[in-house]
């Protein structure tokens, strides 16, 4: 469901939504594929081959491209997680339920 709400309303900024996944795993071979100029991330996943959450996929992703701009999605209470997925690289992160004009904000932030 937040899947869908997040992909909403990046269109209605304007710009083109080009992957989704379901898991990190699926978010990390997206971006691999796609390279898209920003992403959302939940710090929560299912777990699939081994990658047991966003932060996790903030790593491997910035492994492989360490300009990647990674935006994560994090719940209240998850302080220690967001702090963990900005040492990983994450370049921003927005708190559920997402808004409308924050997201747009940090869009604009983060791409510079």
């Amino acid at each position: 469901m937040m899947r869908i709400t997040v992909k909403r309303a990046i269109e209605t900024l304007d710009h083109d939504v080009i992957a989704e996944a379901g898991s990190a795993y699926e978010g990390i071979e997206a971006y691999k594929q796609h390279k898209p100029d920003v992403v959302t991330l939940d710090i929560t996943m299912p777990k699939v081959h081994n990658i047991e959450s966003g932060i996790e996929a903030v790593q491997q992703i910035i492994a492989f491209d360490p300009n990647a701009k990674i935006i994560m999605l994090t719940s209240h209470g998850e302080q220690l997680k967001v702090m963990q997925a900005i040492k990983a690289g994450a370049r921003a992160y927005l708190l559920k339920p997402l808004d409308r004009e924050k997201l747009k904000d940090t869009i604009r932030k983060v791409l510079g």
